[in-house]
């Protein structure tokens, strides 16, 4: 028998409507079912278990969607960047919590978009939550105790979510009633969360070198010969930083760089290229690829600078380890620093063959310096073998170098 319950307050106005309807679980069983239609039922007497159906299927898409996406285009940054998606998706959370507040208010297709986008929101903060906590698991279990670290943690929320209830039925059920305190008790407790979330990610000292903190790292280690431990880089690093960006020791972004990158990127800033093909067209181009690829002959990868877009481009050959990558951002950052320092704008350094010969130059140095740097951070506390600077899935190069006459 089909049973249907409309629950209105003390004036009289509608808050939900319950509909059971009979239905069959997963073993075959017979039963009932109750549908709470929240979206579509509260303030509507007309709501019915096709509209709830339909509004939990476009949540549900919505959700799934949005989760396939996210984790095809940032899975590779979680980890390096897992304490800022870790407070990102505290954000998210508190947003969509914050929207499906506000659903009631509005009317029935403006809230249909305000409910999906909410549980699109729940959908990115599963996947950033869920791979950020890994990450920050295993840099906690000092000691292989993963299992138990996990297992801990677990206890932990249970505990906090067994108090909360607990001050919900002492505290919110007496006291608040009026929308305004509602509302004023949302917005303060979630400012709270953010803001001990904020703290804590704060707190956590990552032993790996991501783009911005090798930027900390190595700007102040040439600029004041000091070799910063992660602890005093946790206190100096932004939590939401713009991917890819270099600062010289916390300044403004002056330039970009991007690892990884593909091939024809870095044609493209050599010389005009075949739209379909990504080819060089002429062969002053083809040689300015030659001479670049002879000054890296020796290295894992190859790096330019495009000085009038200000964006450095690291190709990684074959096997580049993490220490070439590492070595390989601080090429770049050094190149972009000087050419940042000395005017980017002049029209002397800007050719071809004056800014291979700062390459040339700043690798030199590079190198000359590199093996004591590696000594030094692996001495303050930093995993050298761990790469942690590509945030984009890229790609490697195989050089033949017989093919360019090397």
């Amino acid at each position: 028998m089909d049973l249907r319950i409309e629950e209105r307050d003390e004036a009289g106005n509608l808050i939900a409507t319950y509909i059971g309807s009979p239905s069959t679980d997963e073993k075959g069983k017979r039963g009932s079912r109750i549908d709470v239609i929240i979206g579509f039922g509260v303030g509507d007497a007309s709501a019915n278990p096709t509209t709830a159906l339909l509004l939990s299927i476009i949540q549900e898409s919505t959700g799934r969607i949005a989760t396939i996406i996210f984790a095809d285009r940032v899975g590779i940054a979680l980890e390096p960047e897992c304490k800022m998606y870790r407070l990102a998706a505290d954000v998210f959370n508190d947003a969509a919590m914050i929207l499906d507040c506000l659903s009631p208010a509005l009317p029935r297709g403006p809230r249909v978009l305000l409910l999906s986008s909410s549980s699109m929101l729940r959908a990115l903060c599963g996947v950033a939550a869920g791979s950020s906590k890994a990450s920050l698991s295993a840099h906690f279990a000092k000691w292989g105790n993963l299992a138990e670290l996990n297992a801990k943690d677990s206890s932990q929320e249970t505990v906090i979510s067994l108090m909360g209830m607990l001050v919900y039925h002492r505290v919110v059920v007496s006291y608040v009633s009026s929308p305004m305190t509602t509302w004023t008790c949302l917005i303060l407790l979630l400012s709270i969360h953010l803001a001990m979330n904020r703290a804590a990610v704060r707190a956590v000292s990552m032993h790996s070198l991501n783009r911005q903190r090798a930027n900390l790292v190595f700007s102040t280690y040439l600029g004041l010969g000091k070799m910063l431990d992660p602890k005093e880089v946790s206190l100096q690093e932004r939590i939401f930083e713009w991917d890819g960006v270099l600062r010289w020791r916390g300044s403004s972004p002056f330039a970009a760089a991007k690892i990884g990158h593909h091939l024809r990127a870095l044609l493209a800033s050599l010389g005009p290229v075949q739209s379909r093909t990504g080819g060089i067209r002429d062969a002053e181009a083809t040689s300015r690829l030659t001479k670049l690829i002879h000054v890296y002959q020796q290295e894992d990868f190859l790096v330019w600078y495009d000085t009038p877009q200000r964006l450095g481009h690291i190709i990684l050959k074959e096997g580049a380890a993490a220490r070439s990558q590492l070595k390989a951002w601080a090429l770049i950052l050094c190149i972009a620093h000087r050419r940042h320092a000395a005017g980017e704008g002049d029209a002397t350094s800007a050719g071809f063959e004056p800014n291979l010969a700062l390459h040339r130059t700043t690798l030199q140095q590079v190198s000359s310096w590199w093996a004591g740097c590696v000594e030094q951070l692996q001495s303050a506390g930093w995993e050298v073998d761990t790469a942690s600077l590509e945030t984009r899935s890229g790609s490697r190069i195989h050089l033949d170098a017989t093919d360019m006459g090397h």
